[in-house]
């Protein structure tokens, strides 16, 4: 397409994505009634039309015109929030609104239309979906509030200051590289605590173990193994079906991780360790089958952000590189397979970075992936014995034949497909 009719579409998308914000709008019945505000769909795909306007004049090179027709849209949104509060108590969202649909519009218009998509389709949604996100915001607690700010505030004021490297020897240090990886291995520990804290007790603790096996599949097989000694034994088996449920997500990050960290890692992962996931996945399905009773609240995770803990976690993933590094250099790739069966048994996400890091450097996707299932392998061992050491009957036949079956599954993988 010639750049004539980009800017065409671009105008056309401005449009499209103010009456987008328009219909919602009126259908929410904020510009109709008594208490109606100024804009509904009419207006709103005007403004669409005139941001996008701007956004072609930028492109045109004619920036002070673009500059004042997008700043009188703004003006005419905040004299009409003037004037309606000093007749009623608004909330302002849709003045607010419209200045995003302005925005969205000169996105548009000056080329950038996915940009302009994705700010509409937010803004629908964020505008269509109030009553849940008022619900959601109601739902979190001072440490997840504390959380997210403490994230906001390592992602955008700490990130930016750090050096890129690299420092040192062992392939070197980078620290803005580490602290997104930080940050990565944090943000994604985090939704998994923020979907368990939502969810609580209600569904049962079958969905409770998947939602805490995305933080910590280990710290929920040793919570719900010494649960089932103190609560009513009929409680055993859906707290076992719960780290069965926990254990085959562990499964599912690792591949989630190792997909953004390293696609060569992943698919020569992958078949190595689908069938202990199906085992599992198998197991849970059977677990969904019984009655799901709200249950007493057990609290498997603690918060998983802090900036203690992040610096313990960039520390412990540093070391581990240099280990790892150090590690192949002197037993070559025999080495990086025991190495990552050890490190299963301490920190599986530190296992995956750093095996991560040695496919994409030096092209050992193999040997790797090899290492990530023996870390795997490794860790389901030992919340199998966890499990088997402080539960009782039922739990521990459950999980004894759950995590059996999924590590015996595991090693037969790993010895037929390496």
């Amino acid at each position: 397409m010639d750049d004539e009719t980009l800017r065409a579409l671009g105008l056309l998308l401005a449009a499209v994505g103010g009456a987008a914000v328009g219909v919602e709008r009126e259908r929410a019945g904020h510009s109709k009634g008594q208490d109606g505000r100024f804009a509904g769909v009419r207006t709103f795909t005007l403004l669409g039309g005139l941001g996008g306007g701007a956004g072609w004049l930028y492109a045109a090179n004619l920036t002070w015109l673009g500059v004042v027709l997008l700043a009188s849209g703004a003006a005419i949104a905040l004299l009409a929030y003037a004037a309606a509060s000093r007749e009623h108590d608004i909330d302002g969202t849709t003045e607010v609104a419209a200045l995003v649909t302005l925005m969205a519009g000169a996105f548009a218009g000056s080329g950038q239309a996915r940009l302009a998509g994705a700010i509409i389709a937010i803004t629908v949604l964020l505008l269509s979906e109030k009553s849940r996100v008022h619900a959601f915001v109601d739902r979190m607690d001072e440490g997840a509030v504390q959380a997210a700010i403490r994230f906001t505030v390592m992602a955008i004021v700490i990130l930016p200051l750090l050096p890129e490297g690299p420092y040192g020897p062992f392939g070197g240090f980078r620290p803005r590289e580490l602290w997104m990886l930080v940050l990565f291995f944090s943000g994604l520990s985090f939704v998994g605590y923020m979907a368990r804290m939502l969810v609580g007790a209600r569904q049962g603790y079958l969905v409770a173990g998947f939602l805490g096996g995305i933080v910590s599949s280990t710290s929920v097989t040793l919570t719900f193994a010494r649960a089932s000694r103190t609560e009513n034994e009929h409680v055993g088996a859906p707290l076992a079906y719960g780290v069965i449920g926990a254990c085959t997500v562990m499964f599912v990050k690792i591949v989630a991780v190792t997909a953004v960290l390293s696609m060569p890692l992943m698919l020569t992962l992958l078949p190595m360790i689908a069938a202990p996931f199906l085992v599992g996945l198998a197991g849970a399905l059977i677990g969904l089958r019984r009655p799901q009773e709200e249950r007493r609240e057990i609290q498997t995770t603690q918060n998983p952000l802090n900036f203690a803990a992040a610096l313990q976690m960039a520390v412990l993933f540093q070391v581990v590189m240099f280990v790892v590094h150090v590690v192949r250099a002197t037993y070559g790739d025999l080495g990086v397979v025991v190495s990552g069966a050890l490190l299963g048994l301490a920190d599986v996400d530190a296992l995956l970075l750093s095996m991560a890091k040695t496919a994409s450097t030096s092209g050992l996707a193999a040997t790797s992936a090899l290492a990530v299932a023996a870390g795997a392998l490794s860790n389901t061992l030992l919340k199998l014995g966890f499990a088997l050491a402080v539960s009782r009957p039922p739990f521990r036949r459950i999980v004894g034949l759950g995590l059996g079956s999924m590590a015996a599954v595991a090693l037969a993988s790993m010895l037929l497909i390496r």
